[in-house]
């Protein structure tokens, strides 16, 4: 892309993360939040993937007399915290490299159903999970990052736990077992909602039991990118926080590595998260 076309299409991005960022810091205070698991050999991947591997090129003192460290890794696209392409389960749909940035940076919709996992392992969050919080929150506005928490993300990194098996291989799919969304539900947050994209704290926006991943396919076909095993969502407001959210862009990939973070103002104790007067968006 031309320099100035560039610079130009920028600008939008840059000038309402100025404003939130002025909005917060003229309203108190704020605070960053980490939504990153970290990589290392712990990291889960799903179980037909190689794990992340870390190896040590060269650490000490170099003949010249000075420290120096270098090192390399190997990774697939998709484990760890990271981002799922459009083109991951939808054919000519955007590659990492081409999703647009405003789509990984905006305001977050943060949608609690840690109570219904707590019954049912490999529960399936509904349009009436998304409704029930619109009538606390109000309505989702368009263009809103969507993150589902459903408290898998204090699991991590146990396999067990978190996956639901320690096991290796294609036959080790089918013990999957973890929450994920309903692809009725996917449907209407990309049709109902025109949301930006769908983060959740668990290995899959499908859930652990889904072996047709219809929630992946009604996202990716629509060029919603989603993010996946989530860390810290516990942090969050319901509503509120900034979220960025960038992946390594890797030219025609599938999915990458993905660090997210979100900048959240500090709670007024007059003004819960939400409320018509605090610094975050209502929704």
């Amino acid at each position: 892309m031309h320099s100035c076309v560039l610079a130009a299409a920028l600008v939008p991005l840059l000038a309402a993360a100025t404003a939130w960022s002025q909005s917060l810091r003229t309203s108190g205070s704020s605070s960053w939040v980490d939504l990153t698991h970290p990589f290392s050999a712990e990291t889960l991947y799903w179980p037909t993937e190689e794990g992340f591997e870390l190896r040590t090129r060269f650490q000490g003192v170099t003949p010249a007399g000075y420290f120096y460290v270098a090192k390399s890794y190997r990774a697939p696209e998709h484990g760890g915290t990271h981002l799922d392409a459009p083109i991951h389960f939808g054919e000519g749909r955007r590659t990492v490299d081409r999703i647009e940035l405003d789509q990984l940076t905006g305001a977050a919709a943060v949608v609690d159903v840690t109570a219904a996992v707590r019954t049912h392992r490999d529960y399936q969050v509904t349009v009436e999970d998304f409704k029930r919080w619109e009538k606390k929150h109000r309505r989702i506005r368009p263009e809103t990052l969507v993150l589902i928490r459903t408290g898998f993300s204090e699991r991590w990194p146990d396999a067990a736990r978190y996956l639901g098996t320690t096991e290796k291989g294609p036959e080790a799919v089918k013990e999957l077992h973890f929450p994920g969304l309903h692809p009725e539900a996917a449907r209407w947050l990309a049709v109902e909602r025109t949301v930006k994209a769908v983060g959740i704290d668990t290995a899959s926006i499908d859930h652990g039991p889904s072996q047709l991943f219809e929630a992946h396919r009604i996202l990716c076909e629509r060029n919603i990118p989603v993010f996946e095993n989530v860390a810290n969502l516990g942090e969050l407001p319901a509503t509120g926080a900034y979220v960025i959210a960038l992946p390594m862009k890797i030219q025609d990939g599938s999915g990458a590595p993905l660090r997210i973070i979100a900048q959240v103002p500090k709670r007024s104790r007059s003004r819960p998260f939400g409320s018509s007067g605090s610094a975050g968006p209502v929704f």
